[in-house]
């Protein structure tokens, strides 16, 4: 944006600092009013034909500018995948506990990724893992749903759940 003595061009049409057109004037009558009035020209649309120029405070306009995009950045959530590890012979109140801070994760707008650890032999039967995982997806139905499948990759089995009422 061009400002006061950066604007070049004459004529200029010309916008009050209470939004009303002033008119088409010179660039010279239009820099004496903005400094009778304390305030800046600025250039708010170069293409157009007389260039439209508007007398405001641009440093108020700077800072309200920053607070706005400021205020925007901290509205924002980054959806991150969070991680809750088990095992196979996981005690019932254990998985509860996990149930509830996978329920905190959700509800901020977090992905979370269940991941079943096998040692030994355990992986011979994939069957008890499942059932834990289908049990944990039924007690979580009523805020999430399932983005992928329980699949066994290596000494490790992974299921993903999404937040159905996304934040982000």
């Amino acid at each position: 944006m061009r400002i006061n003595r950066q604007i070049r061009i004459s004529p200029l049409r010309v916008i009050g600092d209470d939004g009303e057109q002033i008119g088409v004037i010179s660039r010279d009558e239009a820099l004496d009013m903005a400094l009778r009035l304390g305030l800046d020209l600025v250039e708010i649309s170069p293409t157009a034909s007389p260039p439209v120029c508007k007398l405001m405070d641009f440093g108020r306009y700077k800072y309200e500018l920053k607070k706005k995009t400021q205020k925007a950045k901290a509205r924002q959530h980054t959806m991150q995948v969070k991680e809750i590890r088990i095992r196979p012979k996981t005690d019932k109140h254990d998985i509860e506990t996990k149930l509830k801070k996978a329920r905190g994760f959700l509800e901020e707008g977090d992905k979370v990724q269940f991941t079943v650890m096998f040692r030994g032999r355990e992986v011979t039967h994939p069957e008890i893992p499942l059932e834990i995982l289908k049990g944990m997806v039924e007690e979580l139905s009523d805020i999430s749903k399932v983005e992928r499948q329980p699949a066994i990759e290596g000494r490790r089995m992974t299921m993903i759940v999404a937040p159905t009422g996304s934040k982000s």
